[in-house]
């Protein structure tokens, strides 16, 4: 069988999608093929019963001067209508409700007025200090981490002294830079810090280390956004600009296989194959490895692998009620007095939506998103899932962010759920977790095989979250141009 000159790109979230479009924008014939009916993965918003839930992520970051998805639309001309959040979010913790303002000096005065004031400004300052460098060098360094000479001799050409600064922050952890700020002691504080980082680098303050953890903490400190009618807003636009480039969305498509060849990718679809030129998988290595044959793309891939043990999926609670106030902040974060039912989680996220967003509700309605991490998604059950329903329940009357009486709508899911929703391994979301045994440069690289396979996505550099799987998709891509593929 002859290779097509298509690529074909499996799974179609936010990694996936930026591939494709840069790839359609060159030019090349791309098929996105997505196993659900509706394109997005973690990053969508799905209907029920007249209300219009997110599937997974809930916040738009990456859209400041310098970040991934911000280079993705001015490379691809695409103008959201985001609207910028006031109040990117609240934090709910021993009765007292911190604002996480989105200014740097505001938010340490916060911080002080909530934690104390010792070294509150020194431990933030350094984070932030930390996060602006980040995102810096990720735009300029699209050939990280090295996998061969073509990727050094990339590196070298983007390098800038002021990047060597970042690299002793990937050898200490959150919890070594507290201690040296003197804040290890403060119990509340730390709890803060452990929750905040859960929501973002899916680990705590022990493993994660501070090149990634002060991003994680700081992403409240650039720019946070709500798109109109939700994430699928994002979603839609990504893959009309595919389409209007003509590149092919092919839902409903399930890929049974994947073969690297000496004339390109045989990819299995159903009952029928195709060979591609190359192929992408944005789809979590737990996945992949089952597509490909024995060799050494799928050995590359068993290296990196993470259990079930080490990932977690999510409980989440999709509520739509009749609105009983306005809210001045769409984002929340309960810590909890004692841990949620069955599931050793301290806190919920709570996203909420602005009430003349009538795409999401009729008005006067409100479309409620809550989500708690959910541990080993493989081997732990909840016995008793009500109980822990109720008790996020009593959370959310108790912050008054809604009222039992005005609850028009409810259903909740669980690992099976997102198995089946998003195709993920076990229903795992939130990508790979941070973890101090493994450096950002041993996190799996984009190149599987030059010039046929390469990976991006959330279980790939540089993982979790919105701009962390968009910039894994432009390194995909910058990748595929220094190889010759496209």
């Amino acid at each position: 069988m002859q290779a097509s000159k298509r690529v074909a790109v499996v799974g179609s979230g936010m990694a996936g999608l930026t591939v494709a479009c840069l790839l359609a924008k060159k030019g090349i014939e791309v098929d996105l093929i997505e196993q659900n009916w509706i394109a997005g993965g973690c990053t969508t918003t799905y209907p029920r019963k007249g209300f219009w839930f997110e599937s997974g992520a809930t916040t738009l970051v990456g859209l400041d001067e310098g970040m991934p998805l911000a280079l993705l639309l001015h490379e691809l001309g695409i103008e959201l209508p985001a609207q910028k959040l006031e109040t990117p979010m609240k934090v709910y913790l021993n009765g007292q409700a911190i604002t996480r303002h989105q200014n740097i000096d505001a938010w340490v005065e916060e911080a002080e007025r909530i934690f104390g004031s010792p070294n509150q400004r020194r431990f933030w300052e350094h984070c932030y200090g930390i996060s602006q460098k980040v995102w810096s060098i990720s735009g300029q360094q699209r050939a990280f981490p090295p996998q061969n000479l073509r990727d050094l001799i990339d590196l070298a050409t983007h390098f800038r002294p002021s990047q060597v600064a970042a690299i002793p922050h990937a050898f200490e952890t959150v919890a070594q830079c507290l201690q040296r700020f003197g804040l290890h002691e403060n119990e509340a504080f730390c709890r803060f810090v452990d929750e905040q980082l859960i929501i973002t680098a899916q680990n705590k303050r022990e493993e994660v280390n501070m090149l990634f953890g002060a991003t994680a903490l700081c992403y409240t400190n650039f720019g946070n956004y709500y798109m109109p009618g939700g994430m699928a807003g994002l979603v839609n636009r990504l893959t009309e600009y595919l389409q209007a480039q003509g590149g092919h969305l092919l839902l409903r498509t399930q890929v049974t296989g994947i073969q690297a060849q000496a004339d390109g990718v045989l990819v299995q679809i159903g009952d029928r194959s195709m060979v591609y030129q190359s192929v992408v998988s944005s789809i979590p290595l737990n996945n992949l490895h089952q597509l490909l044959p024995q060799g050494k793309a799928k050995a590359q891939i068993q290296s990196k692998l993470l259990p079930s043990v080490k990932l977690s999926s999510a409980l989440q609670l999709g509520i739509g009620i009749r609105t009983h106030r306005t809210y001045d902040c769409l984002h929340h974060q309960i810590h909890l007095p004692s841990p949620l039912s069955g599931t050793q989680t301290h806190s919920i996220f709570v996203s909420l939506h602005p009430a003349n967003d009538q795409q999401r509700a009729a008005a006067g309605e409100m479309a409620v998103s809550v989500s708690t991490h959910w541990p080993d998604p493989e081997h732990n059950r909840i016995d008793n899932r009500e109980a822990a329903e109720e008790q996020i329940l009593d959370a959310l009357e108790a912050h008054d962010l809604l009222r039992r009486e005005n609850i028009l709508y409810k259903h909740s899911s669980g690992p099976k759920s997102w198995e089946k929703w998003t195709g993920r391994q076990w229903g795992f979301v939130g990508g790979y977790p941070q973890f101090k045994s493994i450096k950002p440069w041993q996190m799996m690289g984009a190149r599987l095989q030059k010039g046929r396979l390469y990976v991006c996505g959330d279980t790939t550099y540089p993982g979790q979250g919105i701009p962390g799987a968009v910039l894994s998709g432009l390194i995909a891509f910058h990748k595929m141009k220094l190889d010759g593929a496209i």
